[in-house]
């Protein structure tokens, strides 16, 4: 009775979450199964992003508790945003649920699943529930402990946890909390620890990781906290890539922007999510930039690396937005060329200011401005891979791809590419010309001698 599933819903920071709820459980004697046919406990990590993450994960849920039919021990356990957003509430549409716990109890799942099968092996069929989505001091600290796969290259690492930017559209500030920070020496000596056992791509994660360290430490010579986490994980030997996400406009002082052009292995890829290219519509999201400051970070980050690959993150059809106001991000949109986009049309989210704003635009005006920005970034897509063919290109081999042609892994512009190569290169850096592109994939050739497949 001690194999667990999880199942997890949303953002990289969810994803980190259930590895470190997966270590934990695993120290604890209990076994991380990958079949949810096969499980005594299910644990879903939620997403509260939209009203419509929520509701999938409910339907799911409600599903998964028909098992109880069969198994009365058996346990299900709702985690992350969505517990901490609707706490007790969710026994209300779900009543079969044993264990609801927020996003800052992670480190409590195995006392609460202890404490479960204990009342279980007591007799109790169905014992009392459990409910935790209090607020704890330090919990971003207990974020720390990784569950490895043979051979894995790359990681999470979580450096800050929580958002105090209320932006108008989003639920995080009440899911995550406040903004806290974990010790710089304790980042560091996890990365060393990953790096030691074999990990050569560190991604640091936030809500908004730029702002890391802000209240905790000083300023050194103009250099942010976070810049000065960056420059130590530089340092550590056994780490070859860093990679950060996600960050906001704000973040992007001179500091940081220079940062690209001074730590080696700093990747030149930047997720910088832009939302609007109107400052009517910034204003009224709440996010404290303007279209043209938001233009000179991209042209600075480009003086520095002429070479740098840029995501964003695009909202169309927010409360209010007017063709004029579209035409304006559109063009936005179109000026800082885009390597990769997330689009996404407006929903409303119960719980967010913009939730209760007028003048919401109708579905089809927002399926119409989605797919104009789907086709600026395919084209800007295809014209930045064709740039590449012929190139020979720096990628770490990740493991075997799912195409049946060899091998996987990325560029430092994060760019994936297939190409035949040899198991033992796994999480080595190797040189791979390309011959073939597609809008989101790569295709090459290793140019090692003797090292193929």
């Amino acid at each position: 009775m001690n194999r667990v599933y999880i199942k997890t819903y949303g953002c990289q920071m969810n994803e980190r979450d259930s590895e470190a709820v997966a270590a934990l459980l695993r120290a604890r004697g209990y076994r991380i199964v990958q079949d949810e046919d096969a499980c005594d406990v299910m644990l879903m990590n939620t997403c509260s992003v939209r009203d419509m993450a929520e509701q999938k994960a409910i339907g799911k849920a409600g599903y998964v508790a028909q098992k109880k039919k069969r198994n009365p021990r058996f346990i299900l356990g709702i985690l992350g945003c969505m517990a901490q957003n609707r706490g007790a509430t969710l026994l209300d549409a779900l009543p079969d649920v044993d264990l609801i716990v927020g996003t800052q109890k992670f480190h409590q799942v195995p006392d609460y699943l202890d404490n479960l099968r204990a009342a279980q092996e007591a007799g109790t069929v169905l014992p009392t529930r459990i409910v935790d989505i209090a607020e704890e001091t330090g919990s971003q600290n207990t974020i720390r402990d990784h569950v490895l796969e043979e051979k894995q290259v790359s990681a999470f690492v979580s450096i800050q946890q929580g958002c105090n930017m209320d932006c108008a559209f989003c639920i995080v500030p009440k899911t995550r909390g406040d903004e806290r920070s974990r010790p710089m020496d304790e980042i560091v000596r996890e990365c060393e620890q990953l790096a030691d056992r074999g990990v050569k791509e560190i991604t640091l994660l936030g809500q908004i990781v730029t702002s890391y360290g802000r209240r905790d430490y000083a300023h050194t010579d103009g250099v942010t906290p976070f810049v000065q986490l960056l420059e130590r994980v530089n340092a550590i030997p056994g780490v070859r890539r860093i990679r950060f996400t996600s960050p906001h406009p704000r973040g992007f002082k001179d500091d940081l922007i220079q940062a690209y052009g001074r730590l080696e292995k700093l990747c030149e890829y930047v997720h910088l999510p832009m939302q609007s290219g109107s400052d009517r519509i910034l204003k009224a999201m709440n996010r404290p930039y303007s279209r043209d400051r938001y233009r000179q970070i991209v042209d600075d980050l480009r003086r520095v690396r002429p070479d740098m690959y840029f995501s964003t993150d695009i909202i169309v059809g927010f409360p209010g937005e007017t063709e004029g106001e579209f035409a304006q991000t559109r063009d936005l949109f179109a000026a800082c060329d885009f390597d990769m986009a997330y689009v996404f049309k407006y929903s409303i989210r119960t719980g967010t200011p913009a939730a209760d704003m007028g003048d919401q635009i109708p579905d089809e005006v927002k399926e119409a401005r989605n797919e104009t920005l789907l086709k600026i970034l395919e084209a800007n897509s295809n014209r930045r891979n064709a740039t590449l063919l012929g190139t020979t290109q720096e990628v770490l081999v990740e493991g075997p791809d799912k195409k049946g042609i060899g091998f996987m892994g990325r560029t430092r512009g994060n760019r994936i590419v297939h190409f035949a190569a040899s198991e033992r290169l796994i999480g080595e850096l190797v040189p791979v010309k390309i011959n073939r592109v597609s809008t989101a994939v790569l295709y090459g050739e290793l140019q090692l001698a003797g090292v193929g497949v």
